[in-house]
């Protein structure tokens, strides 16, 4: 089987900007056929626009297709788009996802409704998209979060939604892995995107940059999306031995 990234096609969810559209980029580099990149709002149609720029610039052919994809037809209608376009799709990558940080006192039921249908919902149905139409030796993988290790508060909600993720990945794995496809999740700690600002008061932000064993070796403290992308690379192509598993990859700011 093989497992390099040549004549690859790959669909991103969310993979507009920050580490999506990092991903994007080093797989195109590394020799993927095309990448499918998926944004969700208009709000971050430009990003997407550019990364499909700086893919083409990297002699992989792409497309970007803006979908809410907490509707489960949106997520049929992005994949057949992208089987459409390209002839097939080997790799499935989900970065997607809203964090929501609030005492368990002060969540909606609004909160509630709108963390899980992006968190967890969106996921599980891309999951079962790709495993229903990825080429035969495909690979699957999801964004988490190391706070499914954390013991803290105001996050119930966040790491909530994302932890069926885990769930959803080893029987996943067990139930398409007949097809050869693997299937993982990776769990970034926080990182240095305004995913992560948006949330954090400025004494949250430093404290959270000096939580990680190895803190101080990174340039910002935080999880850096440049050791984030590597890994989900590697999953994708040679790691693809590695199913059914969720790594946390944070400098050592949780672990179990």
């Amino acid at each position: 089987m093989d497992n390099s990234l040549n004549n690859k096609v790959v669909l991103i969810g969310g993979g507009a900007k920050n580490l999506g559209g990092l991903i994007a980029r080093d797989l195109a580099q590394g020799g993927a056929k095309a990448l499918v990149i998926h944004y969700n709002s208009d709000s971050t149609k430009a990003a997407a626009e550019e990364t499909v720029a700086a893919v083409k610039a990297l002699g992989a052919q792409a497309i970007a297709i803006q979908s809410d994809l907490t509707k489960v037809a949106n997520v049929t209608k992005l994949f057949d788009e992208a089987i459409s376009n390209f002839g097939g799709v080997d790799i499935a990558i989900n970065t997607t996802g809203m964090v929501i940080k609030k005492a368990i006192a002060d969540v909606t039921e609004a909160d509630y409704d709108d963390i899980f249908a992006i968190n967890s919902k969106a996921a599980f149905f891309f999951m079962q998209e790709a495993g229903k139409k990825l080429n035969e030796g495909g690979k699957i993988c999801t964004i988490v979060s190391s706070l499914l290790a954390a013991y803290t508060d105001s996050y119930a909600i966040y790491p909530g939604s994302k932890a069926p993720i885990e769930h959803y990945t080893r029987a996943a794995s067990k139930e398409f892995g007949a097809r050869g496809i693997s299937v993982t999740a990776v769990g970034p700690g926080p990182m240095d995107t305004s995913f992560f600002y948006g949330q954090e008061s400025e004494g949250a932000q430093a404290y959270h940059k000096t939580a990680a064993a190895l803190s101080g070796y990174s340039k910002t403290g935080l999880t850096d999306i440049e050791d984030i992308s590597p890994l989900v690379k590697f999953l994708v192509t040679d790691g693809w031995w590695i199913t059914g598993q969720t790594i946390f990859a944070n400098g050592g700011y949780t672990t179990r």
